[in-house]
């Protein structure tokens, strides 16, 4: 797609995931996976409710084997959110979760098997009118595909989903969702620009593998977000090797960053220099955490020093500016009132309550 400012999204067609809808213009969704032995049911349940709790509108289960699948009746009957079955090698292990009533399949084009297994899998999602999610990514390419391109061509990428695409398609099933991950962020950013001109499935965006937290969020931020700034993209998944719960956490800064949601309050501050007499980074960190439960749209702005504070704070909603121990409140632009340092944090959560009608914990 050729890019033009203003950039628009790319028009998908709309896929339903439980009471998720995806592509069609419908806002962007928010994807984790859990991190539990799925045999372990309480375990599961509570870390899939956690991440829904946390941001996600959509969670993934592995599926490791008959003994784990044998427990997703149970897990499903606990969860009233979409949830999805994750499934590699054995496709039995996608029909049992489709008979347990889960939201959709992702199944993985490198192994899965022949292809009269996917017609199976295609075959019971259709009965149950559930879409199916071609997941392609670095470490399951199909072999023959590895020969023609390697790891790293984006090109590689695409023809593995693509080829799939096809097998589903001529079974008339069109309830499809794509994802074409990969470690390297510019074979990612190239192959979801591919497949974007390939095809109108919505598309599931994310870089595999990431790594740590803070590298991972890095990384994360750097590929998910330059593919969403040109307009592809329908649903995220940052991948972490961390506690999943960081992971909604990240996509919803990505998705605030990129300009696309999801709504929630948006803290800005300055990164602070010699200037700053306030001890502003615990401040920021502190109202950051106090209102990451706050669903309305607000940004707040939590500034430093008296040179360039006051003049970003009013291009916030409600924000503070301090130094020299004294302190004041800028709202809509304007500053209503001045108090002393001490008071800063109290004075500002008073306002975020007084905003947007929820209550701010004080412990």
């Amino acid at each position: 797609m050729e890019l033009t400012y203003p950039i628009q999204r790319r028009k998908s067609r709309a896929v339903k995931i439980g009471d998720v809808i995806i592509g069609g213009g419908f806002p962007i969704a928010i994807q984790s996976m859990t991190t539990t032995d799925t045999r372990n049911v309480p375990a599961t349940v509570k870390q899939v409710n956690d991440l829904f709790e946390a941001g996600c509108d959509i969670v993934r289960l592995s599926v490791l084997n008959h003994q784990a699948a044998d427990c997703l009746p149970a897990i499903r009957e606990q969860v009233t959110g979409p949830i999805v079955a994750d499934i590699h090698f054995q496709y039995k292990l996608a029909l049992k979760a489709i008979e347990s009533g889960f939201d959709k399949i992702r199944i993985n084009p490198g192994n899965i098997g022949a292809e009269w297994k996917v017609r199976e899998v295609t075959k019971a999602a259709k009965e149950r009118e559930i879409p199916i999610r071609i997941g392609v990514n670095s470490g399951s390419l199909p072999d023959d595909v590895l020969a023609k391109y390697g790891h790293d061509d984006p090109r590689a990428f695409t023809e593995a989903a693509l080829r799939e695409v096809h097998i589903l398609e001529d079974m008339n099933f069109e309830n499809i969702v794509i994802s074409v991950k990969s470690t390297n962020t510019q074979t990612a950013f190239w192959a979801y620009h591919m497949l974007a001109r390939e095809c109108d499935y919505p598309l599931h965006v994310g870089i595999t593998e990431s790594g740590i937290l803070e590298t991972g969020t890095i990384k994360s931020s750097v590929g998910i977000g330059a593919i969403l700034m040109t307009g592809i993209g329908d649903t995220i998944r940052v991948s972490l090797a961390a506690d999943p719960i960081h992971e909604p956490r990240v996509a919803k800064q990505i998705l605030t960053s990129c300009g696309l949601g999801p709504d929630g309050v948006e803290v800005i501050a300055c990164p602070t220099c010699g200037r700053c007499q306030i001890d502003m980074i615990p401040l920021a960190e502190s109202i950051s955490a106090r209102t990451r439960h706050i669903k309305k749209p607000l940004k707040v702005a939590v500034m430093g020093c008296a040179v360039n504070g006051p003049g970003e704070a009013k291009a916030a909603d409600v924000g503070i500016a301090g130094g020299a121990g004294k302190g004041m409140i800028i709202k809509k632009g304007e500053i209503i009132s001045r108090f002393d340092e001490a008071e800063l944090e109290a004075r500002l959560l008073d306002e975020i309550e007084a905003m947007t009608g929820e209550k701010i914990d004080r412990d």
